[in-house]
């Protein structure tokens, strides 16, 4: 029987289902269970009890932590994930959280899905840069955050280019007593 963290197995039912299905963004908490199942990863030949909560809750990048800060997977939707990317929407408690299995930690025939990750599924998409780190400063630097209000700055410039800040607001308070 295979040693492999039930966080493990759901990243590997997850890759799994993405590798087979590259055409899908996401899928049903019940299909990575079930896939989870099929891929009898521990060899123990029935599912554990964690593995459910764990593609539904613990490894849910975008949702509160409770305890679990793993970032392994992404709700697209109400019941649906898929594998985190980074610069994916993440709760703030998660960010330290690991967003992939150890290549030794998983069993020798699950391995190669790391690499796949790497070379194949982070180039999907809009996501388009090969990116090998999962650190949130190289994330940051592939799909930068874009804040809607740091996003302003500057707009406006054109009013202010005859007048700097000082003189407007002493000619706002001219005539107040």
């Amino acid at each position: 029987m295979a040693i492999i963290k039930v966080a493990d197995e759901v990243w590997v039912a997850t890759a799994s289902l993405h590798r087979r299905y590259p055409d899908r963004e996401d899928y049903s908490v019940s299909e990575i269970v079930a896939q989870a199942e099929a891929e009898n990863a521990t060899g123990a030949g029935s599912l554990r009890p964690g593995v459910q909560i764990h593609a539904y809750l613990h490894c849910v990048a975008n949702r509160k932590p409770n305890p679990a800060r793993l970032r392994m997977l992404t709700e697209t939707s109400r019941g649906r994930r898929r594998l985190y990317r980074p610069g994916d929407d993440c709760h703030p408690d998660r960010l330290s959280g690991a967003s992939l299995p150890d290549r030794k930690a998983l069993p020798p025939a699950y391995r190669e899905l790391l690499d796949w990750y790497h070379e194949d599924y982070l180039t999907q998409g809009a996501y388009g840069a090969d990116e090998r780190g999962t650190s949130l400063q190289e994330a940051a630097s592939v799909w930068p955050v874009v804040d809607p209000l740091l996003a302003l700055e500057g707009s406006g410039r054109e009013i202010w280019v005859d007048e700097g800040a000082d003189a407007y607001v002493r000619r706002l308070r001219e005539g107040w007593e």
